[in-house]
């Protein structure tokens, strides 16, 4: 496993963060990791060498943060925790505050090392209400409670109204694979120059790209609100996977390290978030930690993906302007 620094923290980061919201029960994912299972992956996790693990007071109401903390045991001081809070209409500090206590409550610990704001929301539609927002965060790293703060899902404009508040982070927790590449261009340009590094989530497009597409694994409602797992997505993403799993057989290695091997080779990636209720997967995509594509692999990789994102792209604007044409 490989390890890289953070702005802000002491700590080894793993360039494989592992993904807790699947450890329990949400309505993405359903009811079906039990308490002994998220324990074992948990477990399983920390015995490959991932140091960090991602999580969100949303994830389950606080069950996911809870779970971690008892799986974590005495190695929860080591770690990097990341968790996040969901933004509402209030601002107030205190709220902010008790938020933050009930999540360190759930993980029984004294503090977090990285809080995110877990999206943008409609609520921070204006400077005054961004900056208000980058004061709050600036005030529970202060506390001593959050190491650090970050972001998750913040696109240009929502970067820009932040002002001089963007300086207070350190993270943005974005969605990024191979076939969904939003956050590139000038969202990741103003990241990169206010040293706000991506940690992507969703690198394997929910599965899509591990490889074993089954109707077991597509009837998740997560997937099923994903486009990737629609028509004519689905289909026209077919090069890119087949392209995957061939690159994985030649290499001997499974297709998700493949996928998340590319994305840790592009610009501004600390580090994957990869989730699983199942040990042996996470055996797998831990394998990623240690696989550095070849020149050429990366060159045939980044081809297709860019072939894909266009279509992509064009077939959501004839799709837009299909629609604005019948009203």
């Amino acid at each position: 496993m490989r390890y890289i620094k953070c702005k802000g923290l002491k700590k080894d980061w793993s360039v494989i963060t592992f993904g807790c919201w699947q450890i329990a029960p949400s309505e993405g994912w359903g009811n079906i990791c039990s308490p002994q299972s998220a324990d074992a992956v948990v477990k399983k996790a920390l015995e490959l060498g991932i140091s960090a693990f991602d999580t969100a007071e949303g994830y389950g109401d606080g069950e996911s943060e809870r779970r971690l903390g008892k799986a974590l045991g005495h190695k929860k001081q080591d770690v990097i925790i990341i968790s996040k809070i969901w933004p509402d209409a209030s601002l107030t500090s205190d709220d902010y505050h008790k938020r933050l206590n009930d999540s360190l409550k759930a993980l029984n610990r004294d503090y977090v090392d990285v809080y995110l704001v877990h999206f943008p929301s409609t609520y921070f539609n204006s400077i005054e209400q961004s900056e208000k927002l980058c004061a709050l965060m600036e005030e529970l790293k202060k506390s001593g409670k959050a190491v650090t703060v970050g972001l998750s899902n913040f696109m240009e404009e929502d970067l820009l109204r932040l002002g001089k508040g963007i300086h207070e982070f350190c993270i943005n927790q974005v969605p990024y694979n191979i076939l969904q590449r939003d956050y590139e261009g000038k969202t990741r340009d103003i990241c990169q120059k206010n040293e706000i590094a991506y940690m992507a989530y969703s690198p394997t497009a929910q599965g899509l790209l591990a490889g074993r597409l089954s109707n077991e694994a597509t009837a998740f409602p997560a997937r099923k609100w994903n486009k990737l797992y629609q028509e004519p997505l689905l289909t026209k993403s077919k090069p890119v996977r087949s392209l995957i799993n061939n690159i994985a057989e030649e290499i001997k290695t499974k297709p998700i390290s493949v996928a998340l091997a590319w994305v840790l080779e592009q610009k501004n990636i600390l580090t994957a978030i990869v989730g699983s209720r199942k040990p042996d997967q996470v055996s797998e995509f831990a394998l990623a930690g240690n696989l550095k594509l070849s020149a050429e692999h990366l060159n045939q990789l980044n081809n297709v993906s860019l072939s894909f994102y266009r279509k992509r792209k064009g077939l959501f604007r004839a799709l837009k302007k299909r629609y604005f044409e019948k009203k």
